[in-house]
């Protein structure tokens, strides 16, 4: 069974009353949204709905992190550039090999086995993230911060997952071999960003149709992704350039002013809408998933991810205490429990061939940590914030 119109209009009306009772409770709505997803599955409901990782990867994802690149003001991101790039690359890196070692030594996991988990979940979610932020009202630094290194460390994750699992198939493993892979699919992404970008910008600039205008961002945000994907480089980092360009670039040249504005409109809505089917979709798959005989190494997985995260913030973020960009311990704080995991680790794992060994026991346990992510670090967010002062009490 696949989607049907009746089973969309039906996920959408739960999305909308979900959002108004998770206002009136005063839970993120990213979490009434996993668990009306799971009480759905029970139910029967939508229960053999395909989620896959063509579902979350290349429908539901490009949106939204088009739209999060497209509010990032270039004038606030570009002075935290060295930090943001430390952190995800670097960052990820530690993380990712936190995590390995973890699963290897503590439960036995192969090492080919424990570094793909290490590199699936190193990432933080953009999706989960920029929910939960966007509910607490986070502005200034600390928002830029989190946002966009949760869009950043998407495309080095990716890029470490591909190098991994490509060994995991047979591929020859060389450093020359890893680099060369590093630069094609990173500068392959940015280069297939920016020209959707640019080619957006001239067709939108010779037009004040605002209808127009929002079909070629349209264009911008899938039209990025999938152009990387079929060159086999970075489908995150091209749509998170062309998203940082359209925005940055489409007031002065390219977008009208009453085009820009509906554009804005256009894409804060349709980043709910994604937003809201993906998380009811991470609960009905969450639902599905057998746990049983999995509890300790999905104990262990969850205790060494979030030590992955710890050791990806504070030592990184030591390397710029004398500088101007020094973070402030509240930041650090916040950069690691605000480290949420979601949509882009489950897609990874869902693409996982089933040759990977402990491929089961992969799936299962990433399925626990994006659990504990957003069950337990999103609900908990924005009590540290409050404690932080990071907004208002």
């Amino acid at each position: 069974m696949g989607f049907s119109i009746e089973l969309l209009l039906l996920l959408l009306l739960v999305a909308a009353v979900v959002a108004l009772l998770a206002r009136r409770l005063g839970i993120p709505y990213s979490v009434g949204l996993v668990v009306t997803g799971m009480v759905l599955a029970v139910q029967g409901i939508g229960a053999n709905v395909p989620v896959t990782k063509e579902v979350i990867f290349n429908v539901l994802l490009p949106p939204l992190i088009f739209e999060a690149a497209l509010f990032l003001p270039w004038k606030d991101l570009r002075p935290e550039m060295p930090v943001l790039v430390t952190l995800a690359t670097v960052g990820v890196v530690l993380a990712a090999a936190v995590v390995a070692a973890g699963m290897h030594y503590i439960v036995d996991w192969p090492w080919i086995s424990a570094s793909i988990f290490g590199a699936l979940i190193a990432a933080t979610d953009p999706v989960a993230v920029i929910a939960t932020f966007k509910e607490a009202g986070v502005k200034g630094r600390l928002r830029v911060l989190v946002e966009a290194e949760s869009l950043f460390n998407d495309g080095t994750a990716a890029v470490l997952f591909s190098i991994i699992a490509g060994i995991a198939m047979g591929d020859e493993a060389t450093a020359g071999g890893a680099a060369v892979s590093l630069i094609v699919t990173v500068g392959g992404g940015i280069a297939c960003g920016g020209a959707v970008a640019l080619a957006v910008l001239y067709l939108a600039g010779h037009t004040d149709e605002v209808f127009v205008e929002i079909m070629l961002t349209n264009i911008g945000a899938y039209g990025s992704f999938l152009l990387a994907e079929h060159f086999h480089t970075s489908g995150v980092l091209a749509t998170l350039t062309a998203g940082l360009m359209i925005g940055s670039m489409g007031a002065l040249k390219g977008l009208s002013k009453r085009g820009r504005i509906a554009v804005e409109a256009f894409w804060e809505y349709g980043a709910f809408v994604a937003n809201s089917l993906i998380f009811l979709l991470l609960g009905m798959r969450e639902a599905q998933q057998n746990f049983s005989g999995m509890w300790w190494p999905a104990l262990v997985g969850v205790a060494v991810v979030t030590a992955g995260r710890a050791i990806a913030i504070y030592p990184v973020s030591a390397a710029f205490r004398q500088s101007r960009l020094r973070l402030s311990w509240s930041h650090q704080h916040i950069l690691f429990w605000g480290g949420l995991r979601g949509a882009l680790a489950l897609a990874l794992v869902l693409g996982l061939p089933k040759s990977i060994p402990m491929h089961d026991q992969i799936v299962t346990v990433s399925f626990v940590v994006v659990a504990f992510s957003i069950l337990v670090q999103s609900v908990t967010v924005a009590p540290l914030l409050r404690r932080l002062g990071e907004i208002p009490g």
